[in-house]
C-alpha cells in the first residue's frame, strides 16, 4: 500500500531545498537520489568550479551569507556549505528521504476534475480533494524493495543539468569507438577525485570539446596539470563562440547598472506591457545596442580575443539574454599565453584511431578527448514522466512551456521549479518557491489555461526576438519584470524599495523580496 503524503518533492539540489522550506507547513517528502544535498553543485562540479555571481546575488531572502560583500566568488564547497547551513537552520533535513531514487511516477487522478482546460476553464484550489494524484515508485541505494509513495501534488526539482550527458553524433564509423584513447564526458571527469584528475591530465594530450563554463574550467584544470617541462597542451575545439566576462566591472562601473536595475531594463521588451512602452523599447533601441557596443568594447580590450580568434560576431546582449554568459577562470588566458591553452575552431569533427580528424582532413592527435558538450534535460524529463504527459516534453521551441516558470498548463497538480535561468538562479527558484506555496495554500488561483498560454507564449515570443539561443527559458533582460508579475498575483506590490531613485537604479536581489513590506 502507498504512504500518502501532501506534497512531493523530487530532488534536493537548491529548488528542492528551496521548494521544500516554503511548503515546510504541509510536511513534504523529499526524494534526493544521493546522499548530499546540493544538486549539480554536488554532483557536476570540478575542483576549480566557482559561482558566477557575486555571493549577494545569489542567497536566499531569509538567509545571508555571512561575508555577503566579500567580493570574491565562493567555490563549490562554499556553495554547498551555505546551503546546508540554510537547510539546518530552517529544519529542513527532516523532510529529506536520502539515496531514495524516483524509479516511476504514475498518474492516478480523476481526469475529470483534472481537465482544467475544460468547462471550468481554471485550475481549482490544488490541495482540495484529500485523494491522490499521483503515486511515486522510490528505491533506496540498500535495498532491491520499491516503495510506493501517493502524494495529492508534486514538485519536480531535478533541473536541466547533470544525469544524462549530451553526447554529439558522429558519421559511422568515426566515433568514440574507433578512438584508441580516453573519451569522458564532464559529468565523469567532476566524479573524480584531485589526485586521479590530475593523474588523468598530467603529461596528456588532451582536447576539450566545448566553450562555456565547464569546458573553460576544464581547460584550464588540464593547464595547472601541466605545467612542468613534459607537460602538454590542452587544445579546445569551438564551434560557437560566446562572450566571457573577467569579473563584475565594466569601465569600471558595476555590472549591474547595465543589466540589472528597473531602469536598465526599462530598454528590453517585456511581457504584458502597453502599447506606448514596447514603441519605447522600440524607439530607444539604439541605446540598448550602445550598451551591448560599450561592453563588447571594453571585453576586446581587457582580452586578447582577437589574437585567439574568440571575438564573438554577435551582441554581447544576446549571450546575456539567453543565459550564456561565462565568467572566466583568472588565468585563463595567461595559460593561453604560456602556449598550455589552444585553440581550434571547428563546426565539424569526428574521430580517428589516434585523435580528432577535422572537416578540412586535417587530424589532431590526443590521448584524453573531454566532451563538455551539456546535458539533455528534456531526456531527462520524459524519463520520469509517465505518458501521456511524456509527450508534452516534445515542446518546438526547446523552452518547456511553463506558466510563471512553474505550472505547465496540460500537467495536474504537478510543479516544476528549477527550469526557468536568470543572472540569478537560485532567487528565480526561491520566488517560484514562495509564489507555489501560496498557490497551494490557496490565496489564489491560476488563470484559465488558455491565459497561461497566451503569457508563456509571450514571453517565449521575447526570448526569441531577444537572442539567436533562445532555445532555453532564460529571462534575464525582463527578470524584474517577472518578479513584478509573480508579486502582484500573490498579493504584494511589485516595487519593493524605499523610494523611487532606489527602485529605478538600485539592483534587484533576493532580499527584496523577504516578506512583504509594510
Amino acid at each position: 500500500m502507498a504512504i500518502f503524503s501532501k506534497i512531493g518533492i523530487i530532488g534536493a539540489g537548491i529548488s528542492g531545498i528551496a521548494a521544500a522550506k516554503q511548503l515546510a507547513e504541509h510536511n513534504p517528502v523529499v526524494f534526493e537520489a544521493t546522499d548530499s544535498l546540493g544538486g549539480v553543485w554536488k554532483h557536476c562540479s570540478f575542483r576549480s568550479t566557482k559561482l558566477q555571481t557575486p555571493r549577494c546575488d545569489y542567497e536566499f531572502s531569509d538567509f545571508p551569507w555571512t561575508e555577503r560583500n566579500n567580493t570574491s566568488f565562493p567555490t563549490y564547497q562554499e556553495i554547498l556549505d551555505y546551503l546546508y547551513s540554510y537547510a539546518n537552520n530552517f529544519d529542513v533535513l527532516k523532510f529529506v528521504k536520502f539515496n531514495s531514487k524516483v524509479v516511476e511516477i504514475r498518474f492516478v487522478g480523476d481526469r475529470e476534475t483534472a481537465d482544467y482546460g475544460g468547462k471550468m476553464g481554471k485550475y481549482g484550489r490544488l490541495l482540495s480533494t484529500g485523494k491522490p494524484f499521483w503515486e511515486v515508485a522510490v528505491q533506496t541505494s540498500d535495498s532491491d524493495t520499491v516503495q510506493m509513495y501517493a502524494f495529492e501534488f508534486l514538485v519536480i526539482c531535478t533541473g536541466k543539468y547533470g544525469d544524462i550527458p549530451k553526447i554529439p553524433a558522429f558519421p559511422q564509423n568515426k566515433g568514440p569507438e574507433v578512438f584508441k584513447g580516453k573519451v569522458m564526458h564532464s559529468i565523469e571527469y567532476s566524479k573524480l577525485d584531485e589526485e586521479a584528475s590530475v593523474d588523468l591530465l598530467k603529461d596528456k594530450k588532451v582536447v576539450v570539446v566545448g566553450y562555456k563554463k565547464s569546458a573553460i574550467d576544464l581547460a584550464v584544470e588540464c593547464a595547472e596539470a601541466n605545467q612542468g617541462p613534459e607537460g602538454k597542451p590542452c587544445t579546445m575545439i569551438v564551434r560557437t563562440l560566446h562572450w566571457t566576462v573577467p569579473h563584475y566591472s565594466i569601465w569600471g562601473l558595476p555590472f549591474y547598472m547595465f543589466y540589472s536595475t528597473r531602469f536598465s531594463q526599462f530598454f528590453h521588451e517585456r511581457p504584458n506591457q502597453s502599447l506606448l512602452k514596447t514603441l519605447l523599447s522600440h524607439l530607444l533601441s539604439p541605446v540598448r545596442r550602445a550598451i551591448s557596443k560599450t561592453i563588447e568594447s571594453y571585453l576586446a580590450w581587457k582580452l586578447p580575443l582577437d589574437k585567439y580568434g574568440l571575438r564573438p560576431d554577435h551582441p554581447f546582449e544576446e549571450d546575456y539574454a539567453s543565459c550564456q554568459m561565462a565568467i572566466l577562470p583568472e588565468n585563463f588566458f595567461s595559460e593561453a599565453d604560456k602556449g598550455k591553452i589552444l585553440f581550434e575552431r571547428a563546426s565539424r569533427w569526428w574521430f580517428w584511431e589516434g585523435g580528432v580528424e577535422f572537416e578540412d582532413g586535417t587530424r589532431l592527435e590526443a590521448d584524453v578527448v573531454f566532451l563538455a558538450t551539456g546535458f539533455d534535460g528534456r531526456k531527462k524529463l520524459k524519463a520520469i514522466l509517465p505518458d501521456p504527459f511524456r509527450g508534452l516534453m516534445e515542446f518546438p521551441s526547446g523552452m518547456m512551456p511553463l506558466y510563471r516558470g512553474t505550472i505547465h498548463p496540460f500537467i495536474p497538480n504537478m510543479a516544476f521549479v528549477g527550469y526557468v535561468e536568470s543572472v540569478s538562479n537560485l532567487h528565480t527558484a526561491e520566488i517560484r518557491c514562495k509564489w507555489l506555496a501560496r498557490l497551494v495554500g490557496g490565496h489564489f488561483k491560476l488563470p484559465s489555461v488558455e491565459k497561461m498560454l497566451e503569457q508563456v507564449t509571450t514571453e517565449n515570443e521575447i526570448m526569441k526576438k531577444t537572442t539567436r539561443f533562445y532555445k532555453r527559458n532564460c529571462i534575464s533582460t525582463f527578470s524584474i519584470n517577472h518578479s513584478d508579475e509573480i508579486c502582484e498575483e500573490m498579493g504584494w506590490s511589485s516595487w519593493r524599495k524605499k523610494n523611487w531613485l532606489a527602485e529605478a537604479f538600485s539592483p534587484y536581489n533576493s532580499q527584496d523580496y523577504e516578506e512583504e513590506h509594510k
